[in-house]
């Protein structure tokens, strides 16, 4: 008699589990939030409203209806919706949160690039942050993820609607550095969005994509791959 083969769960479920396990020591918690997002979370209370030039770096997909939704294009939304939720109930700072998840963009496909994909962003909100606790964070994610102390961590000057300074990041491995995403402190707009005083609280921010994570470690060479419905794919893990 054939026995039935059991299933698992999908590499990207599983680093999801993996990173929140990374980041609780460090008193992380995990938020979520709708897929589905109003566009004033997705959009204006990140500092970037209707005629804000920053809304043009992202392909959004809208919804046909009067209530002005999207497909969120970041996890950012989540940041904010947190921190309502937590003021709400009387909770104030320090707010710890990472936020997976599934976004969208409206771009076409290829080895590097999906309209669908799985982020992970942070934040931590308390009366005195730094970039100095910034790097440090990201330096003990990217190692342990990586299972390498070799692992170095660069800033580089950028530009995010939603954070002051904003940077890009880089990861130094195996004598190369790679870009793995975006971070900066919280612009103090976005703390005025929830009620937050941009005077008594900071904050960072970081964010970068879980697919890309699972690439650089697993050598695979196409992000498609990770959704195609392929078992001899998914099946390795």
């Amino acid at each position: 008699m054939n026995q039935t083969q059991k299933g698992h769960i999908h590499l990207i479920s599983q680093a999801i589990r993996e990173i929140a396990d990374i980041f609780a020591p460090l008193g992380f918690s995990v938020a979520d939030g709708p897929e589905m997002e109003d566009e004033w979370y997705n959009f204006d209370a990140l500092n970037m409203p209707k005629d804000h030039p920053a809304r043009d770096m992202q392909d959004t997909f809208w919804i046909k209806s009067k209530e002005r939704l999207v497909l969120r294009t970041h996890t950012s939304p989540v940041q904010v919706r947190s921190m309502e939720e937590k003021l709400k109930k009387g909770i104030k700072p320090p707010y710890r949160i990472i936020v997976p998840g599934k976004v969208f963009r409206n771009e076409a496909t290829d080895a590097t690039h999906e309209a669908q994909f799985y982020q992970v962003e942070g934040l931590y909100v308390d009366k005195k942050v730094s970039l100095a606790q910034l790097k440090w964070t990201l330096l003990y994610f990217f190692r342990k993820f990586f299972n390498d102390e070799k692992v170095e961590v660069r800033f580089r000057p950028s530009f995010f609607p939603f954070t002051e300074p904003s940077m890009e990041v880089d990861m130094k491995r195996n004598g190369k550095w790679l870009e793995m995403g975006g971070a900066g402190l919280v612009h103090p707009h976005v703390f005025e969005s929830v009620g937050l005083s941009p005077k008594k609280y900071r904050g960072f921010a970081f964010g970068c994509g879980i697919d890309r994570l699972l690439m650089l470690r697993h050598g695979v060479q196409d992000v498609r791959m990770f959704c195609n419905g392929d078992l001899r794919v998914v099946s390795q893990f």
